[in-house]
């Protein structure tokens, strides 16, 4: 009886274990099943703050084409056609932008918009609005563009760039070949990268440089971090060898000029008017070793002006060629960004202090910077 016993309470023992295993397992399977359905990635919710803000841009602009390329024309249809003519032509162009306020204001790349005639804006709804250039930065390439018909559009939360750090993750939104709503993720793959280095003398920007895919359309689309704010506004792709390589204009920066574009309609920048190389001390003593060089230069870190644009507040400030710029406004100078930085914060038209050596003396050059040319 006892034995009997026994095994009946190992048998009800083994009944309350299994329903609860079985209980618990059931609450599992609930709460993995929540969460496959309703827990998505970051990206899924950065995409779902900003994408509402993106838009395409398509512009139309007319050119002058000829009818007849002059060089093949017969002289006997010369003489009866007279002179080939020209006649208008469209040529239509494709990029992206983000909504940064609730009046509609528009950031994008400078060469997204310039010169031309018609700007159309595709919200992220399929509405087609039409588009008013408030201003275009060169410099920066950077354009602000405003839709001139009331939306109930979203706009996008801007971040601080200044916060970023390489390794951080990086979402591309835009237009790239036309097609709209395209996502696509990376990280930051490096900060603070010179656009000199990348080819283009004639602009002033640090960029971030990211591997997330940017292609063409992306063109003035938004750079997102991890939590849905604007960091950047793509600008450039690496095409070629090194392909893969994207990158994006700060939006701090981005900030700064479309206030200026919005307040005035431009961006002025200061300019010396010298071409600048960088000078170390290996570089230096390469050159003095040189029995056919003409001049000796210091054995230091500078930027060296290599010529002096004419009638530019350089000439008139009495600068020369073969000068080394050491400091600017008391800021040691150790190549030339760091001269075109301070440049940049220099007030057009008051003194400029640079320290230069010239023949191995220290002086100083007073020097009033002025607008920069073709821009105002």
């Amino acid at each position: 009886m006892k034995l009997i016993k026994n095994k009946f309470s190992s048998l009800i023992l083994l009944f309350i274990t299994f329903c609860f295993c079985l209980l618990n397992f059931s609450q599992k399977s609930q709460v993995l099943a929540l969460t496959s359905a309703e827990n998505h990635n970051f990206v899924s919710s950065a995409v779902k703050n900003v994408s509402p803000a993106v838009v395409k841009i398509d512009t139309e602009r007319l050119v002058e084409r000829q009818q007849f390329d002059p060089t093949l024309l017969d002289p006997l249809l010369r003489d009866l056609l007279g002179e080939p003519g020209s006649t208008p032509d469209k040529e239509r162009g494709l990029g992206s932008g983000v909504i940064i306020n609730e009046d509609g204001l528009i950031l994008t790349n400078a060469h997204v918009v310039e010169r031309v005639d018609d700007v159309s804006v595709t919200l992220s709804d399929g509405t087609i609005c039409d588009g008013q250039v408030l201003g275009t930065d060169a410099v920066t390439d950077l354009a602000l563009v405003k839709i001139t018909e009331r939306t109930n559009s979203s706009f996008a939360s801007l971040g601080n760039s200044e916060d970023l750090e390489v390794g951080d993750w990086a979402i591309a939104l835009g237009t790239p070949y036309g097609l709209e709503k395209t996502v696509t993720l990376g990280i930051i793959s490096s900060l603070h990268r010179d656009i000199n280095s990348l080819g283009f003398s004639d602009k002033r920007l640090d960029l971030i440089q990211t591997d997330a895919a940017i292609n063409p359309g992306n063109s003035g689309g938004p750079l997102v971090n991890s939590n849905g704010e604007v960091i950047g506004i793509n600008t450039l792709v690496r095409s070629g060898p090194g392909a893969g390589l994207g990158f994006a204009i700060p939006i701090n920066l981005a900030k700064n000029v479309s206030d200026q574009l919005l307040r005035n309609g431009e961006v002025i920048h200061p300019y010396l008017g010298v071409q600048l190389i960088s000078l170390n001390p290996k570089i230096a003593k390469e050159h003095n070793q040189d029995p056919n060089s003409l001049v000796q230069l210091p054995e230091r870190n500078g930027a060296l002006i290599q010529s002096v644009i004419p009638n530019s507040p350089a000439q008139k400030a009495g600068l020369r060629r073969g000068d080394l710029v050491i400091a600017a406004e008391n800021i040691s100078i150790e190549e030339p960004k760091a001269l075109l930085d301070e440049v940049e914060k220099a007030q057009i038209g008051k003194v400029f202090l640079l320290n230069v050596l010239r023949d191995n003396k220290e002086i100083e050059i007073n020097i009033k910077p002025e607008p920069l040319p073709g821009l105002t």
